[in-house]
């Protein structure tokens, strides 16, 4: 259990981020996933930490930020894995009503066909559930979920959940080259997407380090094209394609503050430079935390990316 940030978000605002998951615990295993690929995919609830413990680490963390000015706009359960395997997602969403400050979560929607998840996930002011393909053959391919899971049954769940929801509810579509960038699979996933009447539908491409090197993103003419059809079913499409910005909060500890936001948010060499500034601290910060193998770094799209190192698990 950790949390990071205040960080900036192309939808959120500024987001504290709450990582509610150890490290990978997911469903599934998805080829663009930037904080690497999955040991052991999972689709059991679990007990993974004290509510009342990430209460109070929250808190911490949002006062600290509180002290240096930082505005926190969302507490949001963006984890290492998947959010929902956590048995006590929803108590935790109750406890932190306490700071005041709007809830969000962000899902792959694996586990929506579960009644106990839908219950959890009503109690969020704010909820995005991916939606990468309705085919199985590229929803496979993209997100090599647990054997187990049935796709069918998570559309349905998403769509029963969508129906009950009284919150925001978007949807995020990652394109990837060549997988699930086709026409006829665009078009089904907006056939998806108009039954579903998100408020938003954003269309993602992998634009930080992806988990497998075929994780890349399509051409522009790609991005463009399903944009369109998306729009022509009537429903909100933005893209997300750009990069959300160097705002990325400093509280009081620069290697704390970068192990906590690499751990699910690779920093461009640029954020990390800003947040250093921000501390008035020198690189020598990263070599030290190169040199003892708790951060790495590595290159995507021309650009020097640093994010935490973990261990695999047992």
């Amino acid at each position: 259990m950790s949390t990071f940030g205040p960080v900036p978000s192309r939808r959120l605002g500024h987001s504290l981020g709450v990582n509610n998951i150890p490290h990978k615990a997911c469903t599934y295993s998805c080829v663009y996933c930037q904080v690497g690929p999955t040991i052991h995919k999972e689709v059991k609830r679990k007990f993974f930490c004290k509510p009342e413990e990430l209460l109070r680490d929250v808190s911490d963390r949002a006062e600290r930020a509180s002290r240096k000015h930082e505005p926190i706009d969302y507490l949001t359960f963006v984890s290492d894995g998947e959010p929902t395997l956590d048995i006590n997602l929803g108590r935790e969403i109750d406890l932190l009503r306490s700071l005041d400050v709007r809830i969000a979560v962000i899902t792959n929607g694996s586990l929506l066909w579960r009644e106990d998840v839908r219950a959890d996930l009503m109690k969020a002011d704010w909820v995005s559930v991916k939606v990468d393909s309705v085919i199985e053959k590229p929803w496979c391919r993209i997100n090599r979920p647990h054997t187990t899971l049935q796709l069918k049954q998570i559309l349905d769940g998403i769509l029963e959940f969508a129906h009950a929801f009284n919150g925001t509810l978007v949807t995020e579509t990652m394109l990837v080259r060549d997988i699930n960038d086709s026409v006829d699979g665009v078009e089904m996933v907006g056939e998806f997407l108009a039954r579903l009447q998100p408020s938003i539908s954003y269309l993602a491409v992998p634009i930080r380090p992806p988990a497998e090197k075929r994780g890349q993103p399509p051409s522009e003419e790609v991005v463009n094209r399903a944009f369109l059809q998306l729009s022509r079913k009537r429903i909100r499409v933005e893209l997300l394609v750009g990069y959300e910005g160097n705002a990325f909060a400093f509280t009081g500890n620069a290697e704390e503050d970068l192990l906590s936001i690499t751990a699910v948010h690779p920093m461009r060499e640029d954020a990390v430079e800003n947040l250093l500034k921000k501390a008035n601290a020198e690189w020598t910060v990263v070599d030290a935390l190169i040199a003892r193998g708790e951060l790495i770094e590595t290159e995507h799209g021309g650009r020097r990316f640093f994010l935490r190192k973990f261990c695999r698990r047992n």
